[in-house]
């Protein structure tokens, strides 16, 4: 028997008048079950709704045992109402007795029922409930039936997410899609950060569920979807993506997901219930992502992404809302959640606004990550599914020290974070006391400890950290906060005010790095396999000499009279050291024939980030003044390991044997040429790598702001000597980097050495 469905249009329309009425939540949800029934021709229909405490409890029935509302609880996965929330997928039954999971619950009288049809009722993939109609008669419903029950089940989940039905319960019983969530992630720069959650890419909230004119909404999703093919046509056949490669057939596979003729009729059939468009879509994505989050086949899960790419950028198409979230003003206290995001975005929110960022995906050494932890943001990444987990303004806490992100955290876990931020700031303010002590070991021997920068808002943290000076100016953050290329007057503007606020303490300034995630947004430059080790930085440089000159001109008016210090990044063999040498020293020319004061003492340097260079040691010692090692590139170079790759940023460790063995070769090097060399990547600003760094030789170390008093307590507590002693055998024999970190916790250990928790 079939039962005598009205029509999902129908149905919606009612169900739009029902929502339209001034009525309470509960009498709102019993009209909503009544409706439903008598339209479905339904002996019983009945709304669960996800509790936070994992339970589904009976919310509003039409057929069973009233008294059982608010009384009947299941968990996830127990009966035939936990099955459907815990899969997130339809039962569609005849004879529901007979179901492995069915469980008997006398309170509410269902056992006479002998056809049962439940759905979940799913926002953004999340279940948030169940919604269920059963029938006395034997049967099996049609598909026009659940069609109807799927876009009921829709309706729901919005009243359910307004937070109208709030309080119907057990005093104090939350709803699931407000229960505080504690996720476990990777610490990726250290700090507490509370605040509320700002989503980087905000999800496009259908609010028009219930379509006027169907064929119009079929034609509105028809143009839409032309459009995004259209789009996605265009990317591939751009120049920079026309050639073959990995990135080509990542763009090819989401061409074919755009033409997918499932993923179309899915959303078409939608409307036809009649769904709006947008309401087409976002019921088709919530579906899709609630089945692929269960799934167990990792390139599935994979796909999530795209698909979740693809129906963001499909409802853009529909609602004109190209830039979602553009222009908004961001609270104080923000949070910022994102899949992923370069470091200029980051840059765009304003570092007075920005309490934290959680990444679902990222390293601890991609750009974005290093640039966080330049301005002091507590960064955690690796955090699964987090954008949709939360709400944008949903209260956040991200412990950048343990990786731990607590959403909407309950009062108690507030109120222990608040102590930690008090205790860290007590703990600062300790390490405020060392400033002027300069890093002296226990046995007299003193460490340049400098700080890494990159924008003027940096540049209190100098006397504040209580470093020797700046060993690392990354001048592309400027450019990156820039709208258009800065002229050569505003570059000069700004090293000018970076001189004059260092007082005379040195700064080495690293020549435009730009290229990988590190885009201006006024550079056209071509999409590229591997850009970590394409065409960046010196490379970009010198095929664009009139940049690079531009910048060396600036930096050189302003220095005059005063002493400048400049590295070129990312050097492969000695010729393009020469080359910018070159470019150099044509613009002293320039200043020279044109009267211009020059500075009074210049130290040109290169940044060694390559392996070639480590086999053309004496020829480059030869020929600068100084060196800096940027350790997060050598490393992922030397490993050839991505360093943005999160499947592999946990696998190969900078403590590894073999990398410090080469550090070594280069500080012998260095003491043998008279060259001296410092180290400016992550290495140095963790405890237990300044320790390394120390053992095998190196005495001028720059890092991160809020890493410099740590290392100088630890400098201050350390027997030098006695640690290069042990330490040698040790990486002689060592074949792991466990070994290493081992005899370094223990060293530090037995000598009562101070190591701060968040600076391992």
């Amino acid at each position: 028997m079939r039962g005598n469905l009205a029509g999902p249009r129908i149905l919606l329309r009612r169900l739009r008048e029902t929502m339209a009425k001034p009525t309470d939540a509960q009498e709102r949800l019993n009209e909503i079950v009544q409706l439903i029934a008598a339209n479905m021709v339904a002996e019983v229909c009945s709304v669960y709704v996800l509790r936070s405490d994992s339970q589904l409890e009976l919310y509003a029935t039409e057929g069973l045992n009233p008294t059982a509302v608010h009384e009947t609880r299941l968990h996830v996965g127990e009966g035939l109402v936990g099955h459907i929330a815990s899969e997130a997928r339809i039962l569609n039954l005849s004879e529901p007795q007979d179901h492995p999971a069915f469980a008997y619950r006398p309170e509410t009288g269902e056992e006479i029922y002998h056809a049962f049809l439940g759905v979940p009722i799913l926002r953004s993939g999340r279940t948030l409930g169940v919604l269920v109609v059963q029938n006395k008669t034997q049967r099996i419903y049609s598909d026009e039936e659940v069609e109807a029950l799927q876009t009921t089940a829709m309706v729901l989940a919005e009243l359910i997410a307004s937070g109208e039905l709030k309080g119907l319960s057990d005093p104090g019983a939350d709803l699931d899609l407000v229960r505080p969530l504690r996720i476990e992630g990777l610490a990726m720069a250290e700090g507490i950060g509370l605040g509320r959650v700002v989503l980087h890419e905000p999800r496009i909230v259908v609010t028009n569920l219930i379509a006027e004119d169907s064929l119009a909404e079929e034609k509105r999703l028809e143009t839409a979807i032309e459009q995004l093919r259209l789009s996605v046509d265009d990317l591939l056949s751009r120049d920079d993506i026309s050639h073959g490669g990995e990135h080509r057939d990542i763009l090819e596979a989401y061409r074919m997901f755009a033409y997918d003729r499932g993923w179309v009729r899915r959303m078409k059939e939608a409307v036809q219930t009649g769904l709006t468009a947008e309401a087409a879509v976002e019921r088709v994505q919530s579906d899709t992502r609630a089945r692929l989050m269960r799934s167990t086949d990792p390139y599935l899960r994979d796909r999530l992404h795209d698909f979740d790419d693809l129906a963001n950028r499909l409802l853009r198409k529909l609602t004109g809302d190209q830039l979602a979230g553009k222009g908004v003003e961001r609270p104080t206290d923000s949070i910022v959640v994102a899949r992923n995001m370069g470091a200029a975005e980051l840059l765009d929110y304003g570092r007075d606004r920005v309490r934290g960022l959680v990444l679902e995906e990222g390293a601890p050494t991609s750009h974005v990550v290093i640039v966080a932890r330049a301005l002091g943001i507590p960064t955690v990444g690796q955090v699964t599914t987090a954008v949709n987990l939360c709400e944008d303004g949903d209260p956040i806490i991200i412990d950048g020290d343990t990786g731990q992100v607590h959403i909407r955290p309950p009062a108690d876990v507030e109120a222990s974070y608040v102590d930690q931020v008090k205790f860290r700031a007590h703990r600062q303010e300790q390490y405020r006391k060392l400033r002027d002590k300069p890093a002296i070991t226990r046995d007299d021997v003193e460490i340049d400890l400098y700080m890494n920068a990159g924008l003027l808002v940096d540049l209190p943290n100098l006397s504040g950290a209580g470093a020797k000076g700046i060993g690392l100016f990354r001048t592309e953050l400027q450019f990156m906060v820039a709208e258009s290329f800065p002229r050569m007057r505003e570059q000069e503007k700004v090293y000018r005010r970076v001189l004059d606020n260092t007082a005379g303490m040195p700064v080495t300034f690293r020549s435009l790095d730009v290229g990988g995630d590190k885009v201006l947004s006024f550079l056209r430059m071509s999409a590229e396999e591997n850009p970590a080790m394409g065409w960046r930085a010196i490379r970009l440089g010198l095929d664009r000499p009139g940049l690079l000159r531009t910048q060396i001109r600036a930096l050189l008016h302003a220095a005059a009279g005063r002493y400048l210090r400049l590295m070129f990044p990312m050097i492969t063999d000695i010729g393009e050291f020469d080359q910018a040498k070159d470019l150099f020293e044509r613009e002293i020319a320039h200043l020279d024939r044109h009267g211009h004061q020059k500075p009074d003492k210049i130290c040109l340097g290169a940044m060694l980030e390559v392996p070639s260079l480590l086999f053309q040691l004496d020829e480059l010692m030869d020929r600068v003044d100084f060196i800096s090692i940027g350790t997060n590139d050598l490393h992922q170079f030397m490993m050839a390991c991505d360093r943005g790759n999160t499947r592999l940023s946990g696998r190969y460790s900078s403590l590894s044997p073999s990398f410090l063995r080469a550090l070594q070769c280069v500080i012998r090097k260095g003491d043998e040429k008279g060259v001296p060399i410092t180290v400016c990547g992550e290495l140095a600003g963790k405890a237990f790598g300044a320790m390394a760094l120390l053992a095998i030789g190196y005495r001028r170390l720059s890092m991160a702001p809020s890493s410099v008093g740590p290392v100088k307590a630890m400098v201050l507590d350390l027997p030098l000597a006695e640690l290069e002693a042990e330490f040698r055998p040790v990486l002689e024999k060592a074949t792991s980097s466990e070994q290493v970190i081992e005899f370094l916790a223990g060293f530090a250990a037995e000598h009562d050495i101070h190591i701060s928790a968040g600076n391992i």
